[in-house]
């Protein structure tokens, strides 16, 4: 009988830290809660007989999905104030935009649909890192003028109506951002070049090859910084091959 040969941890990179997928998972489910209620206080699901389906008759009802958004809207506040905080603290702004991004990310889209060679990447694409800036305006957007709606609901404060009807206007384009931004983020994925990516938002890990390959630049830092070696590699591929050559000899001699 052969050893199985586990070598994963060789084999794997960690791409996105634990506190990386809390910030991401945080603020996406904060956002869909937000939509969600968000349009219910339009009200939309009434308006077209969504409320009528099974199960759905909550989306309908204004102090339940008025609860619910300020609970999404305290999610996503606490999670962008951490993030912000978090990535200060430990200088990481691998994900912040950099002077041409626009230009690399043409360059990546390019070669993605017709085949070519991309530019040579670092942890993060290029166009990852203007769709960071994309969202992350977006979140800044509905979080502000989120707030500035809040506190005309306190007693004593007096808005203006022309002041209420731009930042009503402001988080209506804000809602309508994120959503497209979020549409955009999905449809990355439907490109096959970015899928060994997905793994990294559940477990953290991406293949190390392709972090070889497409993020060449973060690897060398990875090399540079001890953080990985080549000979752990090869020594993992060489067992594994020595455990293969020794099931196929079992295989033989039977």
């Amino acid at each position: 009988m052969v050893q199985k040969i586990n070598n994963s941890k060789q084999s794997q990179i960690l791409r996105q830290s634990l506190i990386n997928r809390f910030v991401h998972w945080t603020t996406a489910l904060s956002v869909i809660l937000l939509i969600i209620t968000g349009l219910g206080q339009l009200p939309l699901y009434t308006r077209y007989n969504v409320t009528k389906l099974p199960g759905a008759a909550w989306l309908g009802d204004y102090f339940i999905t008025i609860k619910l958004h300020y609970l999404g809207a305290l999610g996503l506040i606490f999670v962008a104030a951490f993030h912000i905080v978090y990535a200060f603290a430990r200088r990481e702004f691998d994900i912040f935009p950099r002077k041409g991004d626009l230009k690399e990310s043409y360059q990546i889209i390019k070669a993605m649909l017709t085949k070519g060679q991309e530019p040579a990447s670092d942890k993060y694409l290029a166009e990852q890192r203007v769709a960071y800036l994309f969202i992350g305006f977006s979140l800044i957007l509905l979080i502000v003028t989120g707030l500035i709606k809040t506190l005309k609901n306190v007693p004593g404060v007096d808005l203006s109506h022309s002041l209420l009807y731009w930042n009503t206007a402001l988080h209506n384009i804000g809602t309508g951002l994120i959503i497209f931004g979020i549409i955009g983020h999905l449809a990355a994925f439907l490109l096959k070049e970015n899928r060994p990516l997905i793994p990294g938002m559940f477990t953290g890990f991406i293949n190390r090859e392709y972090v070889k390959h497409r993020h060449s630049l973060w690897y060398a830092k990875l090399l540079n910084r001890g953080e990985i070696s080549e000979s752990s590699l090869e020594a993992a591929e060489n067992l594994k091959s020595d455990g293969n050559d020794r099931a196929n000899t079992q295989t033989h001699s039977f």
